[in-house]
């Protein structure tokens, strides 16, 4: 395994926002704003997204996204992504046609991320 990512269904009642892991102390993610307006329903996250530095730049993390918003639209038919992205991941998901949608935010213990979305369609 070179590079892993995962995406899971947002549910109907939430905004998003949770916890960033199971365990004691977990630093609270924040919602997604654009998830007030049902339009982006039903809706996804991505998590987790990682490559080994040896394997960086060699479309591995692209292949892994592309998959999982492919997957996730036909497995939920999810109409939009989000993802919480670290500052120097962003020119990655830019490139694969994510979008900022809010002001930079520290989740502590990770460091400063931006919350991204993308319109999912049928033609993955």
């Amino acid at each position: 395994v070179v590079a892993v990512g995962r995406a899971h269904l947002i549910a109907a009642d939430s905004d998003g926002s949770q916890a960033d892991h199971a365990g004691p102390g977990a630093a609270k993610c924040p919602a997604f704003g654009p998830l007030m307006d049902e339009g982006y329903r039903p809706a996804i996250q991505i998590r987790q997204m990682g490559t080994l530095s040896s394997h960086q730049r060699q479309g591995n993390a692209a292949k892994v996204l592309s998959d999982l918003e492919k997957s996730s639209n036909e497995r939920f038919g999810a109409t939009t992504g989000f993802l919480q992205a670290r500052i120097n991941a962003i020119p990655f998901y830019e490139s694969q046609g994510w979008v900022i949608i809010d002001e930079a935010y520290e989740i502590p213990g990770i460091g400063p991320h931006r919350s991204m979305m993308k319109q999912l369609s049928s033609n993955q």
